[in-house]
């Protein structure tokens, strides 16, 4: 009986044992996403090695995912301010919205059929016009409208952009030395949009000094012929220590980006001539554009500009607004965490301290016996 009870012990404990290390393996595995030839491909693999394609789609889907909110939010706002005006949003609308627009005049009307250049007899088309115009402006007092009620409520929109493992590398940097925030452009220098973010980023860059650090990756769309050599120059004037000077004076002139101007701008910001023009005509820093080139293919850039605000991206021409919001969630967030683990190491001392009296009490009693230092705590 005893054996048999033996055996029987053994016989659960291996069963047990086998179900945990079953457990454990497959709880380690839940991070596979597919298996060829008993070797396992995992979601890590996956996200590093098509990153490209995967940040892409999840742009897409945030964008959409984005409006959506915002359409839930107004929707949400004015149903709010239906209920405290007593009535339906229908009614709501009508009060606030459909009867403060306006029909438009005869000349109006003339006017935005002139602008048609249609055959169609205006008697014909008038009512056509007067519809469209008077949607229009519907749709633009609507929108008005909810901008206030959204002005006088305290919403926070908390859907953040996807994210992307984006390092510095070697590329410049300018701002903060211990950000809070990181910008890292991909941008081309004849890109009409990269030229109008400039302006916007120098913004950021001033109201938020001290806080972001900023760092510019080339990304040359193959459609303009001019902005890879641009590129190189930039990093050419980077050689003598003025990269940033040149950056901002590509972004900001409006003479061209043809060779000859390239390297009048050179002279004009005082780098040395000779030095520019040699580099820039050997194509030395060719490598290094492709090296960024290649990065932005691969993290599925489609066009420029395209930020990373810490690793969160936006793509296309994005507004100073939006950006704002971001930076300043971004800081807020940093300085939420930064409070938790100063609160968390005081707790952490705190119920540290019984202990640490102990051990202090033991060290005097052993350095009493001729074994140290005395060693002595006062309790408040």
């Amino acid at each position: 009986m005893r054996v048999l009870r033996m055996l029987l012990v053994l016989a659960i404990w291996a069963a047990l044992g086998g179900w945990s290390v079953c457990a454990g393996q497959e709880a380690k595995g839940k991070d596979v996403v597919a298996v060829i030839n008993n070797v396992g491909i995992t979601q890590s693999d996956l996200e590093r090695k098509q990153s490209g394609k995967l940040l892409k789609a999840r742009d897409q889907y945030f964008a959409a995912e984005r409006d959506a909110l915002n359409q839930l939010i107004d929707d949400t706002l004015l149903e709010a301010q239906a209920r405290k005006e007593g009535v339906s949003v229908e009614e709501l609308l009508d009060r606030h919205v459909n009867s403060q627009v306006k029909d438009p005049t005869e000349d109006q009307l003339q006017v935005y059929y002139e602008g048609l250049q249609t055959e169609t007899p205006y008697a014909d088309a008038r009512q056509k016009i007067v519809d469209t115009i008077h949607r229009l402006r519907t749709d633009k007092a609507r929108a008005e409208y909810v901008k206030s009620l959204r002005a006088a409520s305290n919403v926070q929109f908390m859907l953040m952009p996807p994210t992307a493992d984006v390092a510095l590398g070697n590329a410049p940097t300018r701002g903060s030395g211990n950000p809070s925030v990181t910008i890292i452009e991909f941008a081309d220098y004849e890109c009409p949009y990269c030229q109008k973010i400039h302006p916007e980023l120098k913004q950021l860059e001033h109201e938020f000094h001290g806080q972001v650090l900023f760092a510019f990756k080339d990304y040359p769309l193959a459609m303009h012929k001019r902005a890879e050599k641009a590129a190189e120059a930039a990093r050419c004037a980077g050689r003598q220590g003025k990269f940033w000077e040149y950056h901002d004076a590509l972004f900001e002139g409006k003479s061209g980006l043809d060779v000859g101007q390239l390297k009048q701008d050179a002279r004009t910001i005082g780098l040395d001539g000779a030095a520019f023009d040699k580099c820039v005509e050997s194509g030395d820093e060719a490598a290094g554009v492709k090296h960024d080139l290649e990065e932005g293919s691969r993290l599925g850039l489609t066009g420029t500009p395209t930020l990373f605000v810490n690793q969160h991206v936006f793509s296309g021409a994005t507004s100073y607004a939006v950006l704002h919001a971001m930076v300043e969630e971004q800081i807020a967030q940093a300085s939420a965490h930064t409070k938790v683990v100063r609160a968390t190491s005081v707790e952490l001392q705190t119920a540290q301290f019984p202990s640490l009296l102990r051990e202090s009490h033991s060290q005097a009693a052993s350095g009493s016996a001729g074994n140290g230092p005395t060693a002595t705590a006062t309790v408040p």
